[in-house]
């Protein structure tokens, strides 16, 4: 699964599972992601103080103190990883609102893609969407992978402010700003879906990392009156 484990500074490893981006290598980062976050909980293993995922990486960091890099590298190779386990991962619905005031780049995106808003929406909302890993602002989840004839660039100048809820699409993937924040992804719509709330301690993320996300269309007045 670990291609290579090398040093990234002082009181880190990089782990590489490979150059390419899709979901069977991120399956197995996420495999490793929450067997050491267990270990970790459990205090079966020791040093570790944080764990970050990404596409095909995972980045853990450690204390110095407790232990050092061979130590942690032997540790990480040998362990058995049973990929068979039942996912803890979620299937969760999403509502979009595309009207004009939050679907800020489709005369963009059909000038790109020569395609009408209503054909790139058609093509978006028919997939199921899977978190790759989340990031860049708190709980953004990185969603893959989007339809070959509806992936762009990203916008040639960054806005300096992206509203909270924004659905962001740039070549393969999709997200949700879950706060107003710079960014340079298309923006096709708007959620009233609260998918960050820093306020619950425990669970604060909607999405997680191997979660399967479908977007549903909503019209503005839904939007509006939306309480869920």
């Amino acid at each position: 699964m670990i291609k290579n484990i090398s040093n990234l500074g002082d009181a880190s490893l990089y782990c590489d599972f490979g150059t390419e981006v899709n979901k069977t290598i991120n399956s197995g980062v996420i495999d490793y992601f929450n067997y050491l976050l267990k270990l970790v909980i459990e205090k079966k293993i020791a040093g570790i103080n944080n764990l970050t995922p990404s596409y095909n990486k995972l980045i853990i960091s450690f204390d110095l103190t407790v232990t050092n890099y061979s130590k942690l590298k032997d540790k990480i190779q040998n362990l058995k990883i049973n990929t068979n386990e039942k996912k803890d991962s979620k299937k969760i619905k999403i509502p979009v609102c595309c009207d004009e005031k939050y679907g800020l780049d489709f005369d963009r995106l059909s000038t790109k893609l020569k395609l009408k808003k209503d054909e790139i929406l058609k093509v978006y909302f028919e997939k199921e969407y899977f978190c790759y890993m989340s990031g860049f602002i708190a709980g953004m989840p990185f969603l893959g992978d989007i339809d070959l004839s509806i992936r762009c660039e990203r916008l040639e100048t960054p806005r300096i402010k992206v509203p909270e809820g924004s659905i962001g699409i740039t070549e393969q993937f999709a997200n949700i700003y879950t706060l107003e924040s710079p960014g340079g992804w298309n923006i096709i719509g708007n959620t009233p879906k609260k998918v960050f709330d820093a306020s619950n301690k425990e669970s604060p993320m909607l999405i997680n990392p191997g979660d399967e996300i479908k977007f549903f269309q909503i019209s503005q007045k839904e939007y509006l009156n939306w309480n869920e």
